[in-house]
């Protein structure tokens, strides 16, 4: 759940945000970490959670039961394909590899036009200052164009990137030349 209790607050505030709002929650099935925080707080303001699992952590009893749904898949790879059909917008909340994994899968999709949904960070306590600094590091370095910043949105609470992700335009590539060749 990472060190800092502001982690946990923003992904309590989050499931309930979500909640009151009536959007559905699709997350990635656990009990386990800020998800499971996220998923609570969810549910607990009565709130409708998919959860989507894969087989092996599921054995290991990290999947949470009290969800709305609880899809389990034979892989993460079916995993992440469902949770990216099932979901309308994706949010990055502080984590780790997997978090990273999810997340910049979902940004190369956007950018290669696989999906036009909107991506958010919740920068809770600068968690993503780096990565966010890598991302314009490539920019600058010439790797990715100038106008894919326009592909996620970030905000350091929230409440505030939900409502800046309400009004979300997809940005679309201008040119095949931005397609990356084999």
């Amino acid at each position: 759940m990472g060190v800092r209790s502001a982690y946990r607050e923003a992904a309590a505030a989050l499931g309930r945000l979500l909640a009151q709002r009536g959007t559905e929650l699709v997350y990635g099935g656990g009990q386990v970490g800020l998800m499971g925080v996220l998923a609570g707080a969810a549910l607990q303001a009565g709130g409708r959670v998919i959860g989507v699992i894969p087989q092996a952590l599921s054995r290991r009893e990290l999947a949470r039961m009290d969800l709305t749904e609880l899809h389990v898949v034979a892989s993460m790879h079916e995993r992440k394909a469902m949770m990216a059909d099932l979901a309308d917008a994706f949010i990055a909340l502080p984590g780790g590899f997997g978090t990273c994994d999810e997340f910049c899968e979902m940004l190369t999709w956007a950018q290669l036009g696989i999906h036009e949904k909107p991506i958010g960070i919740v920068n809770t306590e600068g968690f993503f200052d780096s990565l966010l600094a890598l991302f314009e590091h490539a920019i600058g370095e010439g790797f990715v164009p100038d106008h894919h910043r326009g592909l996620y949105i970030v905000e350091d609470h929230p409440a505030a990137l939900l409502e800046r992700m309400s009004g979300f335009t997809a940005t679309r590539l201008t040119s095949s030349s931005e397609v990356p060749r084999r």
